[in-house]
């Protein structure tokens, strides 16, 4: 797999994958549709499909000009049908979309947006995560399902260390300070913390993370320690507990 990054509108991510073989090439959302065109034409690539994660506008807006210009496939979460018409296929847990010679499992991933959808990779280790999880951090809980956007969180947490998270945002510097006043100790969230303000003073990206990263640095992927849940007051809660508050205080910040 090759993947293109590019900034879209004021802090959203854009994302192309491409199969060398057989020159299939995918988008992951389309929040900007000039921004698409100028990657796609930078590369040499066509596209052939667009991956949509959820419905928020700002993950969809230029899905109707790029589709008129390319005539790529539409694959578009199963809970989205409606602000996303006439898309080749809906999807939802446990189906299966192919790439070319790419292939991904489609994980549901509610809390963010009902319809979410994660597309995990897995023989490329990479996982495209929408607006679920940041680095050193995660989306607002917007239709009050906290304990499956936990769920979702922790199903990531599982993957090998090595998996590459691509995310929708960059909010990695105000994420970190938000994560140093839950984990003030942590210093593998330290440096990385540091390593983000720096990227983003020469203006780079922070995105894609990992796995192993985010389950040492993340507040949000340590809901299970016992420390955390001690610090916020809530030693012995369950871990979707924690989360709740750790969420509800980041809402606040």
């Amino acid at each position: 797999m090759q993947i293109v990054q590019f900034p879209c509108l004021s802090d959203n991510f854009g994302v192309l994958i491409h199969d060398p073989k057989s020159g299939a090439t995918a988008a992951i959302d389309v929040p900007e549709a000039g921004a698409v065109r100028a990657a796609l034409a930078a590369e040499g690539w066509r596209l052939s499909h667009i991956l949509v994660t959820h419905r928020h506008h700002d993950h969809i807006a230029g899905i109707a000009e790029i589709v008129a210009e390319t005539g790529a496939k539409v694959i578009a979460p199963a809970g989205a049908a409606d602000v996303v018409p006439g898309a080749e296929r809906y999807v939802r847990e446990g189906d299966r979309v192919d790439v070319g010679g790419l292939s991904a499992e489609v994980w549901d991933a509610p809390g963010h947006s009902p319809d979410h959808v994660i597309y995990h990779f897995a023989s490329d280790k990479v996982a495209f995560v929408g607006d679920v999880l940041f680095a050193l951090g995660c989306g607002r809980v917007f239709d009050n399902d906290y304990d499956r956007m936990w769920q979702a969180l922790a199903r990531l947490g599982g993957l090998p260390d090595a998996t590459a998270l691509y995310f929708g945002h960059e909010y990695t510097v105000s994420n970190g300070r938000f994560a140093l006043s839950v984990d003030p100790g942590n210093a593998v969230l330290q440096a990385a913390v540091a390593e983000a303000e720096a990227v983003r003073a020469r203006g780079g990206w922070t995105s894609p993370t990992t796995v192993g990263r985010e389950r040492a640095a993340n507040p949000f992927l340590r809901a299970t320690d016992p420390a955390m849940a001690a610090r916020l007051g809530l030693a012995g809660q369950p871990a979707a507990a924690v989360f709740r508050e750790l969420r509800e205080r980041k809402n606040r910040f």
